[in-house]
């Protein structure tokens, strides 16, 4: 182990009460998407307190710092956390349960803010000891289209300086806590919503003869969208098409007038998103005029599908693998839920790695957005100290040998 990793870690150790303080605070006054106002001016005075200058304001909510080591524009490499809670009533019984009814940090925004302010302390710290500038990204709405990644980048947060890397981490509650996760290439799917509004003629159910039946339609078309996936898409092409809410508001003997449908759509490839929901949008069109009725297909466009970029993440997974020890590093699957980080890694060589937080022996097993969410916060000693060292590594701090 090199002098700098001890430094690291023994630092790391130093303000791990400080850090599990800082997230018990954002975890009891949790904010929404785009409404982080409480939440960034936390984040803006204790970058300040460590004697950083944050840019505040950016995307509305998001909080941009510099540091600077010695050679400056040597490289530049961007650390991201995101800031945001969920509308989720929490049901944990714990002394930081959040105060805001409705409102819970559920998919661990709390630990990944808390994490980088830590990082931004060992960072600081140890600034004469590394060549190049860390770029600090506090981002809002990660939970809400159309991304608080985006609103960034058009901002130019990938810009003066422009990061030749971005890196950012993720909870991993189905992963133990001490344990890491990488995995190089396509990683997380693209997330398209999709609003189905399917009429006809409704009336007396005993009467199918005089009635244009939109159920029947809007049955008929969720049935057949699924022949997207199995005919039309290659099958090593990972895609998902599911439908969670279905509404025909009649009665037993009563047939609406119009039927409303709520899906998602999800793959890893823009080419194949683009011409998937063009296919489905003219599928479900057809089908209900073929039936006397029509579908209004409308589709929100979500995040892209996110890319791990091979040699930057095998860089930093042999990095982590140094900080953490080899069996600490873990591969990943492919995950078909959505992230905004994924906006970065369609511009930027970008790594997004996940932190294991499970310990199933004290109950914390809980997935993201549930109620019951929560994690083992010794993750955070680890999470600050090996965020500190993935970012010095990736610099090429003197010393050290990749």
């Amino acid at each position: 182990m090199s002098q700098l990793q001890e430094k690291i870690k023994a630092l790391a150790k130093d303000q791990s009460a400080d850090i599990i303080a800082h997230r018990r605070h954002l975890h009891s006054n949790p904010e929404l998407s785009f409404e982080e106002y409480k939440t960034a001016k936390y984040v803006a005075a204790e970058l300040k307190a460590i004697g950083l200058q944050p840019e505040e304001g950016v995307a509305g909510t998001g909080v941009v710092a510099i540091i600077e080591g010695r050679n400056p524009e040597k490289r530049v490499v961007g650390l991201r956390a995101d800031m945001d809670a969920l509308p989720i009533f929490e049901a944990n019984d714990v002394p930081y349960k959040s105060t805001v009814p409705g409102v819970m940090h559920a998919c661990g925004h709390d630990v990944h803010t808390s994490s980088l302010l830590g990082t931004a302390r060992i960072l600081n710290q140890l600034k004469e000891e590394f060549e190049g500038t860390i770029k600090l990204v506090f981002q809002p709405a990660e939970e809400k289209a159309p991304g608080g990644a985006s609103l960034m980048i058009k901002e130019g947060v990938l810009e003066n300086p422009k990061p030749a890397s971005m890196v950012g981490q993720h909870v991993a509650p189905n992963v133990p806590v001490g344990k890491i996760g990488f995995r190089e290439g396509m990683y997380m799917a693209s997330t398209d919503e999709l609003y189905l509004t399917v009429r006809g003629k409704g009336g007396h159910a005993a009467a199918p003869h005089q009635l244009v039946d939109p159920v029947l339609m809007a049955s008929h078309i969720i049935v057949a969208l699924q022949q997207i996936i199995s005919r039309n898409r290659n099958p090593a092409n990972p895609a998902v098409l599911s439908f969670g809410r279905f509404i025909a508001d009649g009665v037993t003997n009563v047939i609406p007038n119009e039927v409303t449908i709520q899906g998602t759509w999800r793959c890893m490839d823009e080419e194949w998103r683009a011409d998937g929901l063009k296919r489905m949008k003219k599928m479900a069109e057809n089908i209900a005029e073929a039936m006397g009725g029509s579908c209004e297909f409308e589709i929100v466009h979500g995040y892209p599908f996110l890319k791990n970029h091979p040699e930057l993440t095998r860089r930093v997974r042999n990095s982590a693998t140094d900080y953490m020890g080899a069996e600490n590093v873990i591969d990943l699957d492919l995950w078909m839920a959505g992230e905004d980080f994924a906006f970065y890694s369609q511009v930027v060589d970008s790594c997004f790695y996940r932190l294991g937080t499970r310990n199933e022996e004290r109950g914390i097993i809980s997935g993201v957005h549930t109620p019951t969410f929560d994690i083992d916060e010794s993750a955070l000693e680890i999470s600050t100290g090996l965020m500190s060292w993935l970012a010095i590594s990736e610099l090429g701090h003197a010393g050290y040998n990749a």
